[in-house]
């Protein structure tokens, strides 16, 4: 079977963070969270990686992340673009924000020919996650249905004390496949434990901390796209003339559509690592400070490109 190929989205501007996240230093020798993850594939086996990112940040994923990380592993560049759309489709006066996580993989369409994963550009997911996604990924083929897999970590691992954070909580079968997802935009840690709000934190809900939730790392066949594409004309037709100017296509929601016409299987690959990334400024010495851990502990060497 083809080596799988990694998909890395890296097209936000991290509004929340205030900047560029991406390219971020964290480590005095100025690697990335990135830079972590394409190690930790590397190591698993993946064979290629693609970055969905800007056009107009091309140049400085070139010099900060690719240019470095092509010594080691082949790299692609592809642009979500807002002008990428269906023939027909005039884009909203005004509109700038991109078109969501499913359209950012539609972008790739071209690019990938086999198996690939998924994962966001600022987070840290740990190296047994790449592992076992490469390992379903290159022992797994399409049946009678799709066959799809997605690392579920526990929610317990994937939160920050500096704000809500959004996360697609997991319904499992007794198999361990994804029954459904229900997003949740905003959890927060309370009182030892964490909680969600629908309504802007008039009212909590709590929510065990050993839920296993997604954080958007992905393992797909390459029979997605042609799904997504399909996806895309419903969203285009259906969903931003009513909210032209924030609507989105959501990966997850395309996948849990799936799932309930019954065309696909998701296996949830269970991961007790711990999650952290830079959704706010004030999370950057926590992380900062597990990286060192990780180095200490001889997870990663001092040096990642050496």
């Amino acid at each position: 079977m083809e080596k799988p190929t990694l998909v890395i989205l890296a097209a936000g501007m991290g509004s929340r963070y205030g900047g560029l996240k991406q390219i971020d230093p964290i480590d005095k020798h100025g690697n990335k969270i990135i830079d972590f993850s394409i190690y930790d594939a590397v190591r698993a086996g993946f064979r290629k990686v693609i970055f969905i990112i800007k056009k107009e940040n091309e140049a400085d994923f070139r010099s900060c992340i690719g240019d470095t990380v092509s010594k080691y592993i082949e790299v692609e560049y592809v642009f979500q673009e807002l002008s990428n759309v269906p023939a027909g489709v005039v884009v909203p006066e005004g509109r700038m924000k991109p078109w969501g996580t499913a359209h950012a993989i539609l972008c790739c369409k071209d690019a990938i020919d086999g198996p690939f994963a998924v994962i966001n550009s600022d987070d840290y997911y740990g190296q047994s996650a790449f592992q076992t996604l490469y390992d379903f990924l290159t022992t797994h083929e399409d049946g009678e249905k799709y066959r799809y897999a997605m690392v579920g970590y526990e929610l317990g691992n994937t939160l920050t004390d500096n704000g809500s954070v959004a996360r697609g909580c997991c319904i499992t079968d007794q198999n361990g496949f994804l029954v459904n997802i229900a997003e949740r935009t905003k959890i927060v840690k309370m009182h030892g434990g964490a909680a969600y709000t629908e309504d802007d934190g008039e009212t909590y809900v709590p929510i065990p901390v050993e839920t296993l939730v997604s954080m958007n790392m992905w393992g797909f066949m390459p029979s997605i796209l042609g799904e997504l594409e399909q996806a895309l004309q419903r969203f285009f037709a259906e969903e931003v003339p009513v909210n032209p100017l924030k609507s989105e296509c959501f990966l997850p929601i395309e996948v849990d559509r799936l799932l309930q016409a019954g065309k696909a299987t998701v296996e949830v690959l269970p991961s007790k690592d711990k999650w952290f990334g830079v959704t706010y400024k004030e999370d950057k010495p926590f992380v900062v400070e597990s990286i060192q851990n990780l180095k200490d502990e001889g997870v990663y060497p001092e040096k990642l490109w050496e």
